[in-house]
């Protein structure tokens, strides 16, 4: 019996091709390479994972010990004394501030000079 699909007449059964036959030894080899390779993906798997793992250990401890200064930090202005940090923190945002200033003092000048020539 025959089906007929599409215009094509098709014969009951699998389909596809027929499987040749393929050296057991070939395949065997073929199985060995695989693992091989399936191995190999896996031990660099493992490598990324774990240096992944170590930075962001390290960055937890940076994190902690940057916390731990400013729970000291808290505990010295809690105590009334401010820490030297925090003043050479502040005296340089004020140095800041008084160079942007001047900077964009300086920037008006020339822009009005710029405006003034022709």
């Amino acid at each position: 019996s025959f089906q007929v699909v599409g215009g094509k007449v098709k014969k009951p059964g699998k389909r596809g091709r027929k499987p040749a036959k393929i050296d057991l030894k070939a395949k065997l080899e073929r199985s060995r390479q695989s693992a091989r390779e399936c191995r190999a993906r896996k031990k660099l798997r493992y490598q990324y994972l774990e240096e992944l793992v170590s930075s962001r250990e390290r960055a937890i401890c940076a994190l902690r010990e940057e916390l731990e200064m400013y729970k000291q930090w808290c505990m010295a202005m809690d105590q009334g004394k401010i820490p030297s940090e925090i003043k050479a923190l502040l005296t340089g945002e004020e140095q800041g501030k008084a160079q942007q200033n001047s900077t964009k003092l300086t920037k008006a000048v020339k822009t009005e000079a710029n405006s003034n020539n022709p």
